[in-house]
């Protein structure tokens, strides 16, 4: 066979490769623009958030929240705080079944609450720590007991404990009712105004089951 013999085949050859070039091109050109028209509302022109952003940013509506919202979380986290200390003196202290049992509800529902809030006021860029607020000190109907009140709880065990704890945990918790009604009137964070009403309604439950338990002692 001659050079010549073999032209047709070398010519055959590069078309292939020509091809295979084009058609790698035009298959490199149809993803870039179907990637930017991704980002794109079709026929509109108007940029839209893309699959993975819309996904990222759902929450988006959640996160709307105003002072009201601010000012229930940051108060509170620490009524909660002082619930679950009150709570967790009754495991060796109160001699009563029921109140135990209702010590260890308080520590159940009121602990992840308060780690719910601080990732709420986290993502608002709010503190979750606030020195003095409002509505925060003894005797302003939030319930909260002052420091002699929490030495005198702990300095008590058995009936006397169970009693004074039923009496103090009623106080505690109109206060957070008062304030939980408060976020429900003048709030605006759909989560935030849920646990609001979860509050209302656990803690009027609770308040009604501690007055039955002093009743009968």
């Amino acid at each position: 066979m001659t050079a010549l013999a073999h032209a047709p085949r070398r010519k055959h050859l590069r078309r292939a490769v020509a091809t295979g070039i084009a058609v790698a091109a035009g298959t490199l050109f149809l993803t870039a623009c179907g990637n930017d028209m991704n980002g794109m509302d079709h026929g509109s022109g108007k940029a839209t958030a893309s699959p993975t952003a819309t996904a990222t940013t759902g929450k988006a509506a959640s996160t709307d929240f105003n002072k009201a919202d601010v000012a229930f979380a940051q108060m509170m986290i620490p009524h909660h705080e002082q619930a679950l200390e009150m709570a967790r003196l009754a495991d060796d202290r109160a001699s009563d079944t029921e109140i135990k049992e209702i010590a260890a509800t308080i520590e159940k529902a009121q602990d992840p609450e308060i780690r719910t809030m601080k990732g709420w006021l986290k993502s608002w860029n709010e503190p979750t720590g606030v020195e003095s607020m409002p509505g925060m000190e003894h005797g302003d109907g939030d319930g909260m007991m002052s420091g002699s009140d929490m030495e005198h709880l702990k300095g008590v065990k058995n009936a006397e404990f169970d009693k004074m704890f039923a009496e103090m945990m009623i106080e505690h918790h109109n206060g957070a009712i008062a304030m939980a009604r408060d976020e429900q009137k003048d709030g605006e964070n759909t989560a935030a105004m849920t646990m609001a009403g979860d509050i209302v309604r656990g803690q009027s439950a609770e308040v009604d089951q501690l007055e039955g338990v002093l009743d009968r002692l």
